[in-house]
């Protein structure tokens, strides 16, 4: 988690430098993770978590379904379904705009589901579908820094 909150410190950084023009990909992403050490943290009761996920889901189904709709108004199910999304997170944020707020576990779920989507469909082609390969060479480089640090402080001492 730790990592995860210094991610989130870096895409805040970049939010304040390109404000609207921050990819969508990387702001929906930024919250879901947010949610995820949230909920980790234990510092939530459990209707704040449905909140906080639910604004999060809202908003990856809107703000990636906006792209693809027309002058036309086209229903979200059929956007989600032209751009691979499961239709159930389609109607979970419904349930969460409109009707009864689902329980924490569908929110935890879809939430789970959305980011691999992201992984998948945006991340995976940012890294050139690398990001196995990536996700082992930033645990090296984080146990590399951890063995310097180390280091480091005995020579202070």
């Amino acid at each position: 988690s730790r990592l995860q909150q210094d991610a989130l410190d870096r895409v805040s950084a970049w939010k304040s430098r390109y404000g609207p023009k921050m990819p969508l990909a990387v702001d929906c992403t930024a919250e879901l993770i947010r949610c995820k050490v949230l909920d980790s943290s234990g510092r939530l009761k459990s209707h704040e978590l449905i909140l906080s996920y639910g604004l999060a889901l809202v908003r990856f189904v809107n703000l990636i379904t906006e792209r693809k709709q027309k002058m036309v108004s086209i229903p979200l199910r059929q956007l989600a379904r032209e751009v691979d999304i499961p239709v159930w997170v389609v109607d979970l944020r419904h349930e969460l705009t409109h009707g009864k707020l689902p329980r924490l576990a569908l929110c935890r779920k879809g939430c789970d589901v959305v980011l691999d989507w992201l992984r998948k469909m945006y991340w995976s082609r940012q890294l050139g579908n690398n990001l196995c390969e990536e996700d082992e060479d930033e645990e090296e480089e984080q146990e590399e820094v951890e063995a310097n640090a180390e280091l480091d402080s005995d020579a202070w001492e």
